[in-house]
């Protein structure tokens, strides 16, 4: 798994360090509060989280504030056709706690350990100008199992330019 990293936040009013580790088995009660407080029960009608339901976790990272657990984000294993990939998603940071860069902190995360695998890339659902200034761009060809606003389905290539074809888990 990956190794801790100690981040140092620009806002000053955060009283300490920010490590983003790999996330625990016991972090899983804390991970589903904040995504649940995040999303909402509507995310489970949605496409993305019907492809995560089936998939297998490639990896999951946490952003703790003083040891305290306050942000998560995972990385689904899936195939673009033949072609493996990873799933990012869902992503969630404490309300408190927004704002404060642990969302970049926690895609900066994925980003270096798909860049350790074979993958080709990540894929998610998101906003574009958030995602956007990690290199991630509109990508088409690729389709999810279920209904998506394709302006929101995003690439970010790590050991492929592109991939096109049906989603399915790996």
């Amino acid at each position: 798994m990956a190794e801790p990293r100690t981040l140092t936040p620009d806002a000053a009013s955060l009283s300490g360090a920010v490590v983003v580790r790999a996330e625990h088995v016991e972090d899983a009660e804390t991970i589903d509060r904040i995504v649940l407080e995040a999303f909402g029960p509507g995310r489970f009608a949605k496409t993305a989280e019907r492809l995560r339901e089936g998939a297998s976790i490639a990896v999951g990272f946490v952003a703790c504030l003083d040891s305290r657990v306050v942000g998560s984000v995972r990385l689904w294993r899936i195939r673009v056709d033949e072609t493996p990939c990873l799933f990012l998603g869902p992503i969630a940071v404490e309300r408190s706690e927004r704002s404060e860069g642990l969302g970049a902190a926690l895609v900066k995360a994925c980003i270096d350990h798909t860049r350790a695998t074979d993958s080709a890339g990540i894929l998610l659902v998101g906003d574009a100008p958030y995602f956007g200034r990690f290199g991630f761009a509109r990508i088409e060809g690729v389709a999810l199992p279920g209904p998506v606003d394709p302006a929101r389905l995003l690439w970010l290539p790590i050991g492929r330019d592109g991939v096109s074809g049906p989603v399915t888990i790996d």
